[in-house]
């Protein structure tokens, strides 16, 4: 395809304490083997995202020693705990000047596909400043965010809405993308939840 210029950057989300999951950081579950933040970032970048920006929180030392990260930027969140809204202003904060856009992810959602950020991203370079994928038509994650929208993004990231804000005051601008024949929304806050996907590993 040639050289296209500056790529879109990828934020996996991955400060969380899993406190609904006994406290150990969801970056560390098990999953397919190997540490859940793993699986995320290999998805992000087999779907075409680069470079590959982590966003640690909770027991960050312990993620970064447990897992494999070369090759990502590692971006330390002391504020994580405040909620989603305080990594994805860390996040975006750590990109390049030159991005033009950064594909959001978030560490427990391993039913998101390479397809579904490569559609994302097949949307961007058809001109969609804002892009998320759908499931059925309801919105999910990811979240691409033009650099337009960086900083509007980052005022509006408070508490655990993330980008929720910006979407909704920018729903005139954002493509929907469905993704549902290729990906699964579904996250894991509970021990329920991660249950299911610990009997579907591998």
């Amino acid at each position: 395809m040639g050289d296209q210029g500056p790529r879109v950057a990828a934020i996996v989300l991955a400060a969380g304490a899993g406190r609904r999951l006994g406290g150990r950081p969801k970056a560390l579950l098990e999953y397919r083997g190997r540490p859940l933040v793993e699986h995320a970032v290999a998805v992000v970048r087999e779907g075409g995202c680069d470079p590959v920006h982590v966003v640690l929180g909770a027991g960050r030392e312990r993620v970064a020693a447990a897992a494999d990260l070369a090759g990502c930027t590692v971006v330390a969140n002391p504020g994580w705990a405040e909620g989603m809204g305080s990594s994805l202003r860390a996040g975006l904060a750590s990109l390049p000047p030159d991005c033009p856009a950064a594909l959001v992810a978030l560490v427990d959602t391993p039913g998101v596909t390479a397809r579904a950020v490569a559609r994302l991203l097949a949307a961007h370079r058809a001109g969609a400043p804002l892009a998320a994928a759908v499931y059925g038509g309801v919105r999910g994650h990811p979240v691409l965010i033009g650099s337009r929208y960086f900083a509007e993004a980052a005022d509006a990231a408070r508490g655990d809405a993330g980008a929720r804000a910006l979407l909704a005051a920018r729903a005139a601008e954002l493509e929907l993308v469905e993704c549902g024949d290729v990906a699964r929304p579904d996250d894991a806050d509970t021990p329920e939840q991660w249950a299911r996907w610990a009997a579907e590993d591998g």
